[in-house]
């Protein structure tokens, strides 16, 4: 995957395959694939606010270009289908994803399945995988992802999610990473704060969680330790006093934590969050870092007996003593402390009971709900007893420190 990015100040070069550069880069793309037919995958809100379109439309113009923004917020299998059925009818040479996590997964789903033999439900369901490249004359169609958002990192990975009768699903092969991803900060310039702050949280816990998975290795962990480093000196600026510096370093985090997770995948927070969000409508960032403190000091004190990762609690402790040192904190409840303050610094609850989250019924409803796929990569062994006890225990937890 080629990567650019565009900095206020300066081009950056990060390894071979990953060029910094800028949005108007766009037309070197249509001509370096020599794209005459272009679908495009857009929030179309952001794409007119963020300023993208002022870009991107002259580099269109003598191409044939269809559009596909009538999605949901949660796409659903459904979106999925009209956006392949249209790629089908049009067939387009490259994809153009612009938007927040939802515009770009649904990029990669479009682009990738519409050239499978298989139904997108049997591939999203599991019970079909995507063919590789030999079997089929391309693996997918060419997509460039474009993020107006710093939060999801979906322009790093290579998971999409999608939605089948309320369910989650995450579609993940590395067919699925964009061909392309362009990061500009200036997109983000024009989000509003509470967009900010999700996302910027999303980013930051990514960050958190894939310093401790149990899939972590050197390459993710220098990843996660910039993202976890840039996120946490930079957040509270974005959302409250944003300047062009700070909205570059928050660009910056999310692209390094979706770097990170496409290595590790995330963990424990993430796992509890989604019934969170479906349940109570908290954004899903805000709904990760409700549960990040807790489990924080939960996967601290991990032991022998309960440790998942094979090479073993001393190694897990390291990497929280890690964490520990980039919050700039002292210890682990210091250091769980100082993330709480962050949250509530950017105007977002930072415990379950801040987001009226307060009775058992309600913390019982959520373990129930825990995605074991993403808990399996928890560094300590989290029964459903065990998450009930931290997380009963700690509804009240995470005051500020002064």
């Amino acid at each position: 995957m080629q990567t650019v990015f565009s900095s206020t100040s300066s081009r950056f070069l990060l390894m071979k395959t990953n060029s910094f550069g800028a949005i108007a880069d766009v037309s070197e793309i249509l001509a370096g694939e020599n794209s005459r037919r272009v679908l495009m995958v857009i929030d179309e809100e952001a794409y007119r606010a963020c300023g993208a379109a002022d870009v991107i439309e002259p580099a269109l113009h003598g191409h044939s270009v269809s559009r596909f923004s009538e999605f949901e917020l949660n796409p659903r299998i459904a979106d999925v289908d009209r956006g392949i059925e249209l790629a089908k009818q049009q067939r387009p040479e490259l994809v153009i994803a612009i938007g927040g996590g939802t515009a770009l997964d649904l990029g990669k789903l479009i682009s990738r399945l519409a050239v499978q033999p298989a139904s997108s439900i049997n591939i999203i369901q599991g019970t079909a995988s995507l063919e590789r490249p030999g079997s089929l004359e391309r693996a997918g169609i060419p997509l460039v992802a474009i993020p107006t958002t710093a939060g999801t990192g979906s322009e790093a990975t290579h998971f999409a999610v999608v939605y089948v009768d309320g369910e989650k699903h995450s579609v993940a092969d590395p067919l699925m990473l964009p061909d392309y991803a362009i990061i500009d900060p200036r997109l983000t310039y024009s989000l509003p704060a509470g967009i900010t702050a999700a996302t910027g949280l999303d980013a930051f816990c990514q960050g958190i969680e894939s310093m401790w998975s149990v899939r972590a290795n050197d390459e993710s962990i220098g990843y996660a330790s910039e993202a976890i480093r840039l996120a946490s000196q930079n957040i509270v600026a974005a959302v409250n006093t944003p300047t062009p510096s700070v909205r570059d370093a928050m660009c910056r985090a999310s692209h390094l934590a979706g770097k990170a997770i496409n290595i590790t995948t995330t963990t424990s927070s993430h796992a509890l969050s989604y019934s969170i969000t479906s349940d109570y409508g908290i954004p899903h960032g805000i709904a990760v870092a409700l549960t990040l403190a807790p489990m924080l000091r939960f996967n601290a004190n991990v032991t022998a007996d309960d440790c998942m990762d094979p090479r073993g609690a001393s190694h897990v402790r390291n990497r929280i003593s890690a964490i520990v040192d980039l919050l700039g904190a002292t210890s682990v409840e210091n250091a769980s402390e100082r993330f709480s303050q962050i949250v509530r610094s950017i105007g977002c609850p930072a415990t379950l009971s801040e987001a009226s989250i307060t009775t058992d019924a309600q913390i019982k409803k959520i373990v129930a709900s825990v995605n074991t796929q993403r808990m399996a990569n928890n560094p300590r062994r989290a029964t459903e007893d065990l998450l009930l006890h931290q997380l009963s225990t700690s509804l009240n937890q995470g005051v500020s420190i002064g």
